[in-house]
């Protein structure tokens, strides 16, 4: 690795994407980490500064102050200290700076909202409202039946649908898994692979055109029938978190909600815990999904 002090800030950037990617990080952290050290660049250019050697604490300072201006909220400004914090780590394990400016760069203090799980009337709510769009009705039946994350959705291939159950391959750090299909959800798949447009792509779930229905299509519809069934506040992750809070206020054993998920840790799912003692949540059957 280049030990240039000299080392301008744009060239620096480009070798900590390098070492993340070469150290396969989460492709979701890399394009993150990458805008944020864009934007911090950008800033610090327009100050003159171009050389990370030239880069003080106060300078950092400023550029925080100006996103809080620019009305970034305070778990924004906490993730983008992240990304500055570990690009000034990554600079110094290098040997391109002897002092670390973000050291004593401190995480603000916001609430982390609990997740937000969709009642019985939301989601039957939703399920109406895009009934008649058979692709987006399978969507939401998977989202609700098997608790997957959207980029898993968005990488389903025609092969990983069977009669009894979902192959979820693997994807960055997470390992493949399998999720059993019920009636509901393998019913819902059955009328969109009838109407599914003809096309040599593998991808599950396709445009009109044939092409492959990517994660900020996903997100644009589901939020569009949101607001069509008056849901709001909602997001499409809510669908995962309902899946599990309801599965677990059912009795379903933890450790196997956990799997089926795919969380890392068991902490993760035992959070969900606190969510279930809501009346609203545990009355339901698990039928109801």
């Amino acid at each position: 690795m280049n030990s240039d002090k000299n080392t301008d800030l744009s060239s620096a950037r480009e070798q900590f994407i390098r070492y993340l990617t070469e150290n396969r990080r989460a492709h979701a952290t890399i394009l993150a980490y990458s805008k944020d050290i864009e934007q911090l660049v950008a800033f610090l250019s327009d100050m003159g500064k171009k050389q990370i050697i030239e880069v003080e604490k106060i300078d950092l300072d400023g550029f925080l102050k100006k996103l809080s201006t620019d009305g970034y909220t305070l778990k924004s400004l906490s993730r983008k200290i992240n990304s500055i914090k570990t690009f000034y780590r990554f600079l110094k394990n290098q040997n391109l700076i002897t002092t670390n400016p973000a050291a004593e760069i401190t995480h603000p203090k916001y609430e982390t909202k609990p997740p937000r799980i969709l009642s019985k009337m939301e989601y039957r709510a939703l399920r109406d409202a895009c009934r008649s769009d058979i692709r987006t009705y399978a969507i939401v039946e998977l989202f609700l039946q098997t608790g997957i994350r959207i980029g898993e959705l968005a990488n389903l291939k025609l092969i990983d649908a069977n009669e009894r159950e979902l192959i979820i391959r693997p994807q960055e750090s997470h390992p493949q898994r399998s999720i059993p299909l019920n009636k509901a959800a393998k019913a819902a798949l059955d009328k969109w692979l009838i109407i599914r447009p003809k096309t040599n792509g593998e991808a599950l779930f396709v445009t009109k055109t044939g092409r492959p229905l990517l994660v900020r299509n996903i997100r644009t519809t589901i939020d569009r029938y949101f607001k069509i069934a008056g849901i709001e506040n909602a997001k499409v992750n809510d669908l995962r978190h309902t899946f599990i809070a309801h599965h677990l206020a059912a009795g379903t054993d933890l450790t196997m909600i956990s799997q089926l998920v795919g969380h890392k840790r068991l902490a993760t799912t035992e959070k969900y815990l606190d969510l279930i003692k809501d009346k609203a949540v545990s009355n339901l059957k698990l039928e109801e999904l």
